[in-house]
C-alpha cells in the first residue's frame, strides 16, 4: 500500500465495552484493567494493542466518571456559553474519578470536580444543560475558538487545562503513552475546543522528554474551512504541527455536488496544501479518513462515491501534503464483520450503521494507491487548463535510494480527471518517451501508445 504511519483508535479506556474513545474513563487504561465491566477497550486488550501499534495514539479530553459530587455551577447558553442564564446554584454531577480497578498504578492522580471547567448533566434534578463550573479564577479556556462565544466547552466533563495538578498529570500521561507504545506520532482530537497554548505546551514536553524532538508527527483536527483560521492556529504553534486540510475537504464536497458545473481548475484554491505543503495532512470523506464527517455525524458533509476516486487521485498522486487514505476505501471487503472474526461486537467503523460505506469505488482506490506506491515520484507538471478536465505529469526519479526499493520509481505517471462526459489533454512527456506504451489503471481504455 505505500502506507507510512497508521492512525490507530483512541487507546484509551472508555465508559462501557462499546465506546469508540470520546467519552474517556481512564487514560492509564488501555485494555489492562477490569474497570467499566470490561478489561479491553472497545478494540482490544493492550496486549493486542502492542501487537498492533504501528506509528501513532489519539488523544480525547471528554469522560465520564465513578461516584457524584455536588458543587456550585451557573448554567449558560448552550449556543453562546458567555452567557449565564442562571444565577448560582448547586448541581450533582458525575465528575469524581477514583479508578478502583487500577488503583495507583501509572498514576496516582485522582479527578474532581475542581479539574473541570463545566458539564451538561445535573444528576441530582436530572436535568440536561450546559453549567459552568465555579472557583477561584475558574472559567473556560481563552485560547479556544470563538464559536458559540467560546468554544472551550463541547461535551460531557470538560478538562479544566489551567488546573496545574492536571496539567501535570496530563503531560506525565502523553510522555507514558509515546513512550509505553513505541509511538512516532499523535494525533489531537477537536482542538477548537482546547487550549491552544496547553497543546502547545503538551506537545513541546512530550518532544524534549520522549526525546523525538520534531521527529514527533504531530497532526490536529481543527475544524475551520476558513485558511486563515488554520494559520492563525499554526502561528500558535510556531508551524510545528500539522493540521487536516479542512478547506480541501470542503472543496471536494462542493466538486462532488455540482459535477461538470463545478470548475476543477479551481479544487485547491483556499486549501491548507495550496500554501503550507508541509503542514497539510489530505483525506477524503463520506467516511474516509475523518469519520466524523459520515452521514448523522456531528460534521456531517461527505464526498458523493462517484468522485471518490478522483478525490484520492487528487491527494495520493501528487507531490504535496501528506495524504490520509480510510482503510474501509481501500480494503472495504476485509472490514465486513471485522467485530466478529475477533470475538467482538461490530465491524470496523464505517461499515455499520444507516449509512455504511460503500463498496463499488474501492477497486478504483486501491489501484490509485498502488500508482503512488510505486510510480507517482519526481517533478510535477500541471494542466488545469481545463474547467472540467485537468491533468498532471509526475516526471518519476532517478534517486537511487528510492530506485532500490520501486524500481520503476523512474517511470512517472500521467494523472488525468474529468467530471463530465469526456475530455482530452495533450501533455508534453518529452522527445526520449515517444513510442511508450502505458497502461490506464483505471481500466477505461486501452494501453495509450505516447507519440
Amino acid at each position: 500500500m505505500g502506507v507510512t504511519m497508521v492512525w490507530i483508535p483512541p487507546p484509551t479506556k472508555g465508559c462501557g465495552p462499546d465506546d469508540v474513545g470520546y467519552a474517556v474513563y481512564d487514560l492509564w487504561d488501555l485494555g489492562e484493567f477490569d474497570q467499566k465491566n470490561t478489561v479491553p477497550t472497545k478494540y482490544g486488550t493492550k496486549a493486542e494493542l502492542h501487537d498492533a501499534i504501528k506509528a501513532y495514539a489519539v488523544m480525547n479530553h471528554k469522560l465520564g466518571a465513578d461516584e457524584t459530587e455536588t458543587f456550585k455551577v451557573v448554567e449558560v447558553d448552550r449556543c453562546d456559553t458567555t452567557k449565564d442564564i442562571s444565577g448560582e446554584q448547586e448541581i450533582t454531577a458525575w465528575t469524581k474519578f477514583l479508578f478502583p480497578g487500577r488503583g495507583d498504578k501509572y498514576s496516582k492522580f485522582k479527578w474532581y470536580y475542581n479539574h473541570f471547567t463545566g458539564v451538561d448533566y445535573d444528576a441530582g434534578n436530572q436535568r440536561e444543560g450546559v453549567f459552568r463550573i465555579l472557583g477561584h479564577g475558574k472559567y473556560w479556556s481563552n485560547n479556544v475558538s470563538t464559536e458559540n462565544g467560546n468554544y472551550d466547552y463541547l461535551m460531557g466533563a470538560d478538562i479544566d487545562t489551567a488546573h496545574p495538578d492536571v496539567v501535570a498529570d496530563l503531560k506525565l500521561w502523553a510522555v507514558w503513552l509515546v513512550e509505553e507504545l513505541g509511538l512516532s506520532g499523535l494525533r489531537l482530537d477537536a482542538l477548537k475546543h482546547i487550549d491552544a497554548y496547553f497543546v502547545h505546551d503538551l506537545l513541546q514536553h512530550v518532544r524534549y522528554q520522549t526525546g523525538l524532538g520534531e521527529g514527533l508527527f504531530s497532526v490536529g483536527e481543527y475544524w475551520k474551512a476558513d485558511l486563515g483560521d488554520l494559520e492563525r492556529y499554526l502561528d500558535v504553534h510556531e508551524w510545528k504541527l500539522s493540521l487536516f486540510d479542512v478547506p480541501l475537504h470542503f472543496n471536494f464536497v462542493e466538486a462532488a455536488r455540482k459535477g461538470k458545473d463545478y470548475d476543477i481548475r479551481q479544487i485547491f484554491d483556499g486549501s491548507l496544501v495550496q500554501v503550507h505543503p508541509m503542514q497539510a495532512v489530505t483525506f477524503v470523506v463520506r467516511k474516509s479518513n475523518n469519520h466524523d464527517t459520515q452521514p448523522g455525524e456531528s460534521l456531517e458533509s461527505f464526498v458523493d462515491h462517484w468522485f471518490q476516486p478522483l478525490a484520492y487521485a487528487l491527494i495520493l498522486l501528487r507531490r504535496d501534503g501528506y495524504p490520509c487514505l480510510f482503510y474501509v476505501s481501500y480494503r472495504h471487503s476485509d472490514c465486513i464483520g471485522y467485530g466478529l472474526k475477533f470475538g467482538r461486537k461490530g465491524d470496523i467503523y464505517g461499515m455499520g450503521g444507516p449509512n455504511p460505506v460503500a463498496a463499488h469505488s474501492a477497486p478504483a482506490i486501491k489501484n490509485i494507491a498502488k500508482v503512488r506506491k510505486y510510480f507517482a515520484f519526481g517533478d510535477q507538471d500541471d494542466y488545469f487548463d481545463h474547467p472540467t478536465t485537468i491533468a498532471w505529469l509526475r516526471h518519476g526519479t532517478t534517486d537511487d535510494s528510492i530506485l532500490k526499493e520501486h524500481p520503476y520509481a523512474s517511470t512517472g505517471c500521467i494523472v488525468i480527471l474529468c467530471t463530465s462526459d469526456a475530455g482530452s489533454k495533450f501533455i508534453w512527456v518529452g522527445p526520449d518517451r515517444a513510442g511508450e506504451e502505458w497502461v490506464d489503471v483505471a481500466g477505461g481504455r486501452r494501453e495509450v501508445c505516447l507519440g
